[in-house]
């Protein structure tokens, strides 16, 4: 059962138990990014996301979230554009994010989809969102629906992120947070307590071995491959 000519031996690589287990682990606060989708002065995903980085705080994480005003729609402005620059020095400086959209005509915004439009899949040789922890919310303008967090499930994949098992979706957003735009207490907000809980431990687990996690046999093929055409290649003459 082990004949299998396809593989490439010198990009195959047998799994590495200790590789999981590192001896030493990072001791600092895990950093989180948070990102919402709406630039309305009273914005419900805005108001789920600032809850979600109170609690995140509370269970000893450094949060930062980022304001999309300001920021160019995908591929009008050059990447060093100042908010461009400022999406991408943070989703590089986060170990997890996390993703909080409202529902419009059944999908994500187009500024929460501009926001993850901008984060490149590589920046030269790093992938800044590989490995990473992801977890995702929505805010619903009538019942609830899970649409909007199962595409971001998708982008987060695509993104290669490890987005979590939980996730988040409060239906009627308009009459679970109070005019100060905190949320009340309710089953809904539990549910964002869970979440982050989550966020947080598997951040803890996996940030010290999320290259490993996502190492893969089909890219180490195809840098063995350019390495052997350029280390074989004939002299030019």
């Amino acid at each position: 059962m082990t004949d299998t000519p396809q593989i490439t031996d010198a990009a195959f690589a047998p799994i590495d138990p200790d590789a999981l287990f590192p001896s030493e682990r990072s001791r600092h606060a895990p950093r989180i990014l948070v990102l919402y989708g709406s630039l309305r002065e009273r914005s419900f995903s805005r108001f789920a996301a600032e809850e979600a980085a109170r609690i995140l705080t509370r269970f000893g994480a450094e949060v930062q979230l980022f304001d999309p005003r300001d920021l160019p729609a995908p591929d009008s402005a050059p990447t060093d554009h100042p908010k461009v620059a400022e999406l991408r020095d943070l989703v590089s400086w986060c170990e997890g994010m996390v993703w909080s959209s409202p529902e419009r005509h059944g999908a994500m915004t187009g500024i929460m989809k501009s926001q993850i439009d901008w984060i490149p899949l590589s920046l030269g040789s790093v992938r800044p969102t590989q490995g990473k922890t992801l977890a995702v919310m929505q805010v619903c303008g009538g019942s609830q629906s899970f649409n909007t967090v199962n595409q971001l499930r998708i982008l987060g994949r695509w993104m290669r992120l490890l987005t979590i098992p939980n996730q988040s979706s409060v239906p009627k957003a308009w009459d679970e947070f109070d005019e100060d735009g905190r949320m009340k207490p309710s089953p809904y907000y539990n549910r964002i307590v869970d979440v982050m809980e989550e966020l947080v431990r598997f951040t803890l687990l996996t940030r010290d071995i999320r290259d490993h996690l996502v190492d893969r046999y089909s890219e180490r093929v195809e840098d063995h491959a350019a390495l052997s055409a350029r280390v074989n290649q004939s002299k030019a003459v």
